[in-house]
Parts: C-alpha cells; structure tokens; sequence
C-alpha cells in the first residue's frame, strides 16, 4: 500500500490485541479443485489496482490519521 501510495505509513506498533491472528496460510487447493480457479494476479499489482479503485470510488487523496478522511463520491441512486 505504501508503494501503490507513494506514501510512508505511520505505524503504532503495539502487542497482540485479543483477537488477533499472529500467523495464517491460504490453501486455495480445494477451490481449484471445485472450480478450476486459480488466482493468478500478483499482489503487488492486486494493492495497485484496489488503491487506485479506492481512490476514484471515494473521489480522493488517502490521508492518514484524523486528519483527513476520504468521502463517497455523490451517487445517483
């Protein structure tokens, strides 16, 4: 994200919070099995596309903290 951004994150790093998962593994093994689908996009370009979707579909810049949040665009609806 910070690449797609051009942007340093600001990070707090603090302990584990109940809840949280310290390590996990996708096995997509049984849906290429059952339908023969195989994610094939990097996720580099994944990040890149979903910033870039983000962006356009709530009309702006991505701030961090309080400072600014991004608003949805108008839809007509």
């Amino acid at each position: 994200i910070e690449d797609a951004l051009r942007k340093k994150a600001i990070k707090e790093m603090l302990p584990l919070q109940p809840g949280d998962v310290p390590d996990t593994f996708a096995d997509v093994s049984e849906l290429v099995k059952q339908v023969g689908y195989r994610p094939a996009t990097p996720v580099k370009t994944g990040v890149a596309n979903f910033v870039s979707w983000y962006k356009s579909y709530f009309g702006g810049e991505i701030e961090s903290g309080n400072r600014k949040r991004a608003r949805p665009a108008s839809r007509v609806g």
